[in-house]
């Protein structure tokens, strides 16, 4: 044929390699039950369900979490100063127990029980049956601004503060105050049960101002053992500088205008010394003099 056609290519055969001298021994297998059917897990998309697994790392969490986390590693990390550090020593459990029990005895009244206190009020005051004001009710006093001023006027019989208010700066001056003005304060965990006392989410500082005749001891006993363990140990958890620190940061500038005026003095003398004006051994008497 006119086409043209491919040689042809011969088959090669490939030589079969030798056997191993020494058979490696086969292992042997476990043997497995056969009535129990062998399932592998198949994990692909489309597959098994995936195990559980911690994916904390990859939540993207709030904002305030992650302030909170943030400040509780710089608070274990960082010197804290005295004046903040007295915020973690609380109230022993079993004196707060009694002061908050004392203290549930004296909460405000609500908003529903004011609103039926004065529907009565103005139902005696239609029926001409009015009464003159009766004496005022003793009760818990709340409120920062309320609080301080019953501190300043010695109103106060006992202030309890909460150790976890935010911003600190609320209440980090209070516990100085009371100690000036002689009344006895404590630090309570925390700010959500002081608010559960006088009907509020949270509070930074209740006060006991009066409490009634039969409750007196008691709250005499709870001031005695806050004013011994909070009042009396002020100098203890927060820094007083001493008699002589004071005395030296205010004599320092009288120290300093006498250092310069002894170096100017020195200065002026080598340089007449170096001038061939003063003698050496005089320059020498000067410097030792001021020395001494």
């Amino acid at each position: 044929s006119s086409a043209a056609r491919m040689p042809k290519v011969k088959k090669v055969k490939a030589k079969k390699v030798a056997p191993a001298p020494f058979k490696a021994q086969s292992k042997s297998s476990k043997k497995t039950n056969p009535l129990i059917e062998k399932r592998p897990k198949n994990f692909s998309v489309g597959g098994d369900i995936q195990p559980k697994r911690d994916l904390s790392r990859f939540v993207v969490w709030p904002k305030y979490i992650r302030l909170q986390r943030q400040k509780k590693t710089l608070l274990k990390r960082l010197k804290v100063p005295p004046v903040i550090n007295q915020f973690t020593q609380t109230l022993d459990r079993g004196t707060a127990k009694q002061l908050f029990k004392l203290a549930h005895k004296y909460r405000p009244e609500t908003k529903a029980e004011k609103k039926i206190r004065l529907k009565e009020a103005a139902q005696k005051k239609s029926d001409g049956k009015e009464q003159g004001a009766g004496k005022k009710p003793v009760v818990l006093k709340y409120g920062i601004n309320h609080v301080t001023s019953l501190i300043e006027q010695k109103k106060a019989q006992l202030v309890m503060i909460a150790h976890d208010v935010d911003p600190i700066e609320i209440v980090i001056w209070m516990p100085a105050l009371c100690r000036k003005m002689g009344v006895p304060y404590c630090i309570v965990k925390g700010k959500a049960r002081l608010g559960k006392l006088v009907h509020k989410k949270t509070a930074t500082a209740v006060a006991i101002v009066g409490v009634k005749s039969e409750d007196k001891s008691s709250l005499n006993n709870i001031a005695e053992s806050c004013k011994t363990n909070f009042n009396d140990r002020g100098d203890e958890v927060c820094f007083v500088p001493s008699v002589f620190w004071k005395i030296s940061l205010q004599s320092f500038p009288f120290f300093f205008v006498l250092f310069l005026f002894v170096f100017n003095v020195l200065r002026f003398a080598t340089f007449l010394e170096r001038r061939g004006l003063l003698c050496c051994s005089f320059c020498t008497e000067l410097i030792v003099l001021f020395i001494l």
